[in-house]
């Protein structure tokens, strides 16, 4: 039956196949679809014989978090960042911890809407240094994203997106021209782990780490979230830090996250502080620099220390930061070495706040 959709935005990734069908040329699932289907990731759709977006300016919410939660240790600490995403996922992984926005197939889940231009001036307004494309995956909504960016870098606001990396080639390029600072989702180092959890490919998205690490300015950290007897045995993890390394370099943060029982593994444990801490013991001994953890209490694990003297640099108790021994230069006050990322002369201090934001108002009770 042709679903008819009348609210949409054109799309440019996408071809005609010789069967008649349309192919979304987004990311590598390459979905071929007839007029009225969507994609896998559910927002893409073909309509008029062509590649289609639903949710263009139109968000499951807005919240200001703390920078650190996205997570981004190195790109502006303490800062205030406006936080959205659409609905959901090109990704079918079966512990995802957002599941209820990236897997929605309701669009009434969308419940607040904004222009780029609007979403730009109302992060201006909040004092918010940067903007965040996270909850669910930005390259499904990546041209609402992109004309996001634009407004928001004509006003001086950073942009930030949360991204598993799982895209084709020429839209990466399009859409990483856009952005400031970006934490990839390498979920494992297996294919088996990536095809049997998540539908998709590891090497779609090592090609990503490696395209943004060489072909573009943007600001780049990883995240792992280490899943009891899936991913985290002391091999994958090695062999993980090891390419990190030899393919990225040994100063790309890497944060380690707990992984909690959700979705369709809620019979597996949470992850134990211990195996946290033993994977930051291991990524080190990889020769990685700045290893974090997260999802867990562990301040000495979230802290980040000078990579020459091992001084501590910026202090964490979660999301909230306590010393700030770095000159305002960014460079380590000991020893004077640069500390890779992007950093003010003063820390942010925004702290471990969430402040759910609705744009229509275009204010909120904290800044009235």
């Amino acid at each position: 039956m042709h679903e008819k959709f009348t609210d949409y935005y054109p799309t440019k990734y996408w071809h005609l196949c010789k069967d008649g069908r349309v192919q979304c040329d987004i990311c590598p699932r390459k979905c071929k679809l007839k007029n009225g289907q969507r994609g896998v990731c559910f927002v893409r759709a073909c309509e008029n014989n062509q590649i289609v977006l639903l949710t263009f300016a139109r968000s499951s919410g807005f919240c200001i978090d703390p920078i650190e939660k996205k997570p981004l240790n190195h790109f502006f600490p303490g800062t205030p960042v406006l936080s959205f995403g659409t609905a959901g996922c090109n990704l079918a992984c079966k512990f995802c911890q957002n599941w209820d926005i990236s897997k929605s197939r309701e669009m009434a889940s969308l419940a607040d809407a904004a222009s780029p231009e609007a979403l730009a001036k109302t992060a201006k307004k909040l004092q918010c240094q940067s903007i965040a494309f996270t909850y669910n995956d930005p390259v499904i909504f990546m041209e609402y994203a992109i004309e996001v960016a634009k407004a928001c870098h004509h006003e001086g606001i950073k942009t930030v997106a949360v991204s598993a990396g799982y895209i084709e080639e020429e839209p990466r390029r399009e859409f990483f021209a856009h952005i400031d600072a970006t934490n990839i989702d390498l979920k494992a180092f297996t294919e088996k782990f990536y095809w049997q959890l998540t539908g998709g490919h590891l090497q779609n998205v090592l090609d990503t780490l490696i395209y943004i690490h060489k072909e573009t300015d943007t600001w780049l950290e990883i995240t792992t979230l280490l899943i009891p007897g899936e991913n985290d045995s002391n091999n994958e993890i090695e062999q993980m830090c090891r390419w990190i390394r030899d393919n990225l370099g040994s100063y790309v943060p890497l944060h380690f996250s707990a992984f909690h029982p959700d979705y369709k593994m809620t019979s597996i444990p949470p992850t134990p502080l211990a195996t946290l801490k033993r994977a930051r013991e291991i990524a080190i001994k990889s020769g990685l620099k700045y290893v974090y953890t997260g999802n867990a209490h562990d301040p000495q694990g979230q802290s980040t220390y000078c990579a020459n003297c091992n001084n501590l640099l910026i202090e964490r108790d979660g999301y909230q930061l306590g010393q700030w021994n770095l000159d305002k230069q960014g460079q380590c006050q000991q020893c004077g070495s640069t500390l890779h990322g992007e950093f003010a002369a003063q820390p942010g201090q925004w702290g471990a706040q969430r402040l759910p934001v609705t744009l229509s108002a275009h204010k909120t009770k904290q800044f009235n």
